[in-house]
């Protein structure tokens, strides 16, 4: 087979993990875009129900991106009882299931459930039907539970490997330990509320020698605005050196590039002169 060498070295986690079931996908290339979505989101256990065209295909292996022990562990049977026959807990995706008294669960409640399911020694699996029309009433009737995406009432077509990705994600978010907001520093840090007063004590005082806060009334409004407005951010001690720099080359004052103290009129051009000389001059 082709396509196999210098993949990724993937291998399936410790205990129970759920295996992804595609029931008679019709395309090689959405098989290996599948692997390539588990790899993603960390799942390794692939089954295939009666692919249309075989197994194995090359084009699966050029569309798994490197995904390629997924592909090689995966495992075919001829029918979804024969595939599910060791399996616990079943998910059955579904974009809109009709006359089926089933739980429903989004993705990411699917996800939790999962863990949960697999933390006990329990083996579950997740059916994806194939492309053209998904799990038929057959296929959804050997599963306990149904998953539902929330999208786009309007447009909910998803592909295959689309489909896979989205419970590969919540799969692995789940167990994410990596904050949901977080500040990238790195080679500096977030400043101290003394270094950022430092700064602000030193803006404070420029703009009054400057004038910008001679606005007696206004001045403590104007001065609490610029408070707000730094405490307010995650400002680094590098960005607090930068605008030191700032200050500084400012409070040098204006002369230093050559340029007045005071904005004066400019004078008209010559041309303009010349026009004006020309004019009659009215007369009452």
């Amino acid at each position: 087979m082709t396509g196999r060498e210098g993949g990724a070295d993937l291998a399936p986690p410790p205990g129970e993990s759920p295996i992804v079931v595609l029931v008679r996908p019709q395309l090689a290339d959405n098989i290996g875009a599948a692997a390539r979505a588990m790899a993603n989101g960390g799942l390794f256990h692939l089954r295939l129900v009666a692919p249309r065209d075989g197994w194995p295909q090359d084009r699966a292996w050029r569309m798994a991106s490197g995904a390629d022990r997924i592909l090689e562990c995966a495992t075919v049977f001829p029918d979804l009882p024969a595939a599910l026959a060791d399996c616990h807990r079943v998910f059955a995706t579904c974009p809109r299931p009709r006359h089926v008294v089933k739980p429903l669960r989004t993705a990411r409640a699917a996800a939790e459930d999962l863990r949960g399911i697999n933390a006990e020694g329990l083996r579950a699996a997740v059916l994806f039907g194939p492309e053209r029309a998904g799990l038929d009433s057959d296929d959804m009737a050997c599963a306990d539970t149904l998953v539902r995406y929330p999208l786009n009432p309007e447009h909910m077509s998803l592909n295959l490997a689309q489909a896979v990705m989205i419970l590969a994600y919540e799969w692995w978010t789940v167990a994410e330990t990596a904050p949901p907001r977080e500040l990238m520093t790195n080679e500096t840090r977030v400043a101290t509320k003394a270094e950022l007063e430092g700064f602000l004590g030193r803006l404070v005082a420029e703009l009054d020698a400057c004038g910008f806060l001679d606005n007696r009334p206004k001045r403590p409004g104007m001065v609490r605005n610029l408070r707000h407005w730094f405490q307010r951010g995650e400002v680094t001690e590098q960005e607090l050196r930068t605008l030191h720099g700032v200050v500084t080359e400012l409070s040098r004052g204006r002369m230093r590039r050559g340029r007045p103290d005071e904005e004066e009129e400019p004078s008209p051009a010559p041309e303009a002169t010349a026009a004006a000389d020309r004019r009659p001059l009215r007369t009452s």
